[in-house]
């Protein structure tokens, strides 16, 4: 395996803002929330609408026949294949699944050949459930995105994984690509705050090695983590994963809102949206 060296990611205009849309997630229930997309078409059609709406990436899980989170390898590959024919946008399995799923079965995520995978960095308690994540996993995962050209984007919890990637990268090296890009997850019951002051002290402990990063609120902290990750010259992942309302008892209908609220966002703060040509060039990804 050919990795190219650290560094800047290349020369992309600082301007760039990179919006990742999560659109499906494993925690809402299709009953609770009928707009979810978790049909392969309902999902085809939300990857349609947020690339033209400025998104650049797609955080992917998958629903079986009756909605429910699954992991199977088949459903997975045809997802990845389905979003590559209709669109151009960096296509991004979740290796966490559901906080049900065993490991092994997490393991094989990159059977389907992604763009990209997320990798978290620890075990995470998750609001009355365990997110399991337990360090030789997150070995072995890594090892196998590097084995099998997958970028991973990982993804950090708490400070404590903040600190764990900079140990995994001591330990094995740059992910393929040659580029580092980290999501900070913010204010799930268990994890960091979605807070202003909890995003300045992750971004000031990233490792040096680190390209770029985003920033995702959960719930109620989507806007303000948004801001202070944009204050940040941070970039934005968004979607009806990590929030269901717009505002106070306004629903999310679709995750393009979600899309366009959040390129609206970078307006104001003189940032455009990245392309999705850029966003393979900031991630290490080949053309």
């Amino acid at each position: 395996m050919s990795v190219p060296p650290a560094g800047r990611a290349p020369e992309i205009p600082a301007d760039r803002l990179l919006v990742t849309v999560a659109p499906t997630g494993a925690e809402t229930t299709k009953q609770d929330c009928p707009q979810l997309p978790t049909t392969l078409e309902e999902l085809v059609a939300t990857a349609v609408e947020c690339e033209a709406a400025g998104a650049a990436m797609i955080h992917v899980h998958i629903r079986d026949d009756e909605h429910k989170p699954t992991l199977d390898l088949g459903r997975l590959t045809a997802t990845v294949e389905a979003l590559r024919e209709s669109t151009s946008l960096v296509v991004q399995l979740s290796t966490g699944g559901s906080v049900h799923d065993p490991l092994e079965n997490r393991l094989k995520v990159l059977d389907a050949q992604p763009d990209s995978c997320s990798l978290t960095m620890g075990t995470t308690n998750f609001g009355d459930d365990v997110f399991s994540n337990p360090w030789p996993f997150v070995c072995e995962l890594y090892q196998l995105s590097q084995e099998r050209g997958v970028v991973p984007e990982f993804e950090l919890f708490d400070l404590g994984q903040v600190h764990a990637l900079q140990r995994l990268l001591d330990k094995f090296g740059l992910p393929y690509g040659g580029r580092v890009h980290c999501d900070l997850v913010m204010g799930v019951p268990g994890g960091m705050n979605g807070t202003a002051d909890s995003l300045v002290a992750a971004v000031a402990s990233l490792p040096d090695a680190v390209t770029s990063w985003s920033a995702t609120g959960i719930g109620r902290s989507t806007l303000a983590v948004a801001l202070a990750a944009l204050s940040k010259g941070g970039h934005l992942r968004v979607g009806m994963e990590d929030v269901l309302t717009l505002r106070r008892g306004v629903p999310v209908e679709r995750n393009a809102q979600l899309v366009e609220r959040a390129v609206a966002l970078g307006e104001l703060a003189q940032r455009v949206p990245m392309t999705t040509a850029e966003a393979r060039a900031l991630l290490g990804l080949a053309a």
